[in-house]
């Protein structure tokens, strides 16, 4: 029986441009790194106040890293999207949609990481 989350992999080409992307655009703290033993160079990351992980996998002899639109995304809450999208676009990642306020009050917007992984961001709804 599973017991609980502990990470989720991105495969990824350029591990360089994803590890400044994670750590200096969305502010997440690296964890570890490390080497598997087929050879895949594996980077860790961990939000603020998450216990579970990122995993960051440059791994060159599965070929290709191929992502299709809509077809996965990690989700962040952020404390003001606004102030978020000033500092994303200054870095050379500007919102790729939104922002847009969902019917329960909270705004939510896109941003485009490196190898075309999509982030989702949430500032919850003021209470």
């Amino acid at each position: 029986m599973v017991k609980k989350l502990l990470h989720t992999r991105y495969r990824v080409t350029d591990l360089e441009k994803t590890i400044t992307f994670y750590r200096d655009v969305l502010g997440l703290e690296e964890v570890r790194r490390s080497e598997s033993g087929r050879g895949s160079k594996l980077v860790f990351f961990k939000a603020p106040g998450s216990d579970e992980l990122i995993e960051i996998c440059k791994y060159d002899a599965s070929g290709p890293v191929q992502v299709g639109p809509d077809l996965t995304h990690l989700a962040f809450e952020v404390e003001d999207i606004s102030a978020f999208a000033q500092h994303s676009a200054a870095l050379g990642y500007p919102l790729s949609d939104g922002p847009h306020r969902s019917s329960n009050g909270s705004v939510i917007a896109f941003i485009d990481a490196p190898e075309g992984y999509e982030i989702e961001l949430i500032q919850p709804a003021a209470s």
